[in-house]
């Protein structure tokens, strides 16, 4: 499903460039659940970004479902990332200017969904998550930990071919994490492409390989 062939990243600095990320080459094949690990600053966020195609600026190669993504326009990359995948950022990324419910409907409003089944779909990931009383608040009127649960269940809602989530637990108790993993763990046996950042070595063992990042460079 993923390969990635000597993709670096830089950023002019003097005498020579700043590495974020060295020669990563990886493969990975549909269905597995995979996850880098490194200490802050390792690469491994930049590494997800460019994964999911929202970075763009980076040199080598990347294949992804057979298409040669660095071959492709940025259009055509934006339309990847909205037909396949699902994101959970580690700032969540949320849209502060719609409700709990809406931003839930923005990844369906992309799939040629039916309205009245746009809003079926809302109302069953409101209630997965126990926030139906929070569907009509804003981002800014809710906890951290609310925040991280709807971040959570819009990556998800309109059930994508790769979900990628940076610190996904970070704001979570230990019980709602445990769940959060659970749950990734069902959407990986159901097919779901899954790869996580994370600093948990317990959130690490939900999946089938661990890679980890130091200094942009990786290991397995």
């Amino acid at each position: 499903m993923i390969q990635l062939r000597n993709l670096e990243k830089s950023f002019p600095t003097q005498p020579s460039p700043t590495y974020v990320l060295r020669q990563i080459t990886l493969d990975i094949a549909e269905g597995e659940f995979v996850t880098f690990m490194g200490p802050s600053g390792a690469g491994k966020s930049t590494l997800l970004s460019a994964i999911g195609f929202y970075d763009h600026a980076w040199s080598g190669e990347y294949h992804f479902a057979g298409q040669a993504v660095h071959a492709l326009k940025a259009k055509e990359r934006a339309a990847l990332n909205k037909k396949h995948v699902g994101f959970v950022f580690q700032q969540f990324h949320l849209l502060e200017d719609l409700t709990v419910a809406e931003n839930l409907d923005i990844p369906l409003s992309y799939r040629d969904i039916k309205s009245s089944e746009r809003q079926a779909l809302v109302a069953d990931m409101l209630d997965r998550f126990g926030i139906v009383g929070k569907k009509d608040l804003y981002p800014n009127q809710l906890s951290g930990g609310q925040q991280q649960l709807v971040a959570v269940a819009r990556a998800i809602i309109a059930k994508p071919t790769l979900l990628l989530a940076d610190e996904p637990t970070g704001n979570l108790h230990s019980e709602q994490g445990r769940e959060i993993m659970e749950l990734f763990k069902e959407l990986n046996r159901q097919g779901t492409t899954i790869i996580q950042v994370t600093h948990s070595e317990t959130n690490a063992a939900y999946g089938n390989r661990i890679y980890r990042l130091r200094d942009g460079w990786m290991q397995k």
